[in-house]
């Protein structure tokens, strides 16, 4: 039997995990993760993390980061099968189930199902970080950064840029003294 394709496989990979996304991207991120890094070994873990950074500074949605990981395996054609793969079957779903809760609307099982979600997307979302978190990590100073920029962020007024910008200053010099590894 043929093994498929890397566009095959990126076609079923992300499908698949397209109708588990409740939450988001940022929910599936641990999935996605295990899929392009553990399983597949199309890249390695900071590879992953760079994308997912550039994601996250460049405007739009955070499902950026499929494209990219498509792109990085497959040029174009990957780009292109990964984004659909992710997105048509959640635009399908979604919108079955629009109709399916606009004839529920008001039901005691639609609030049901509704409250129930919630506490599944958080969870996801809790576990992309953490997923996130421990494939970031660089060593001792990685917790300080985190701990700084989320201080920064509970505390005080300021743009949460800030504190991105100077965490990669300090990164980058501790980087230089030898004092930090990255990627």
């Amino acid at each position: 039997m043929n093994e498929p394709s890397v566009l095959g496989q990126l076609a079923r990979s992300f499908a698949m995990i397209s109708l588990i996304a409740i939450g988001g991207i940022n929910a599936v991120l641990p999935a996605l993760r295990e899929v392009v890094v553990d399983s597949m070994h199309w890249m390695d873990d900071a590879t992953f993390m760079q994308l997912f950074a550039v994601t996250q500074i460049t405007p739009g949605p955070n499902v950026v980061i499929v494209s990219l990981v498509g792109w990085q395996v497959a040029g174009f054609a990957g780009l292109l099968v990964a984004t659909l793969a992710m997105l048509v079957p959640a635009c399908l779903l979604a919108f079955l189930v629009g109709r399916l809760a606009n004839r529920l609307e008001g039901s005691k099982g639609l609030r049901l199902a509704q409250n129930a979600l919630v506490p599944v997307a958080i969870g996801l979302i809790l576990a992309g970080g953490l997923d996130l978190s421990h494939a970031a990590y660089r060593g001792w100073l990685t917790p300080l950064i985190v701990a700084a920029n989320v201080a920064g962020i509970l505390f005080t007024k300021l743009n949460p840029v800030w504190g991105l910008m100077a965490s990669a200053l300090v990164a980058l010099a501790a980087h230089y003294s030898g004092l930090f590894v990255l990627g």
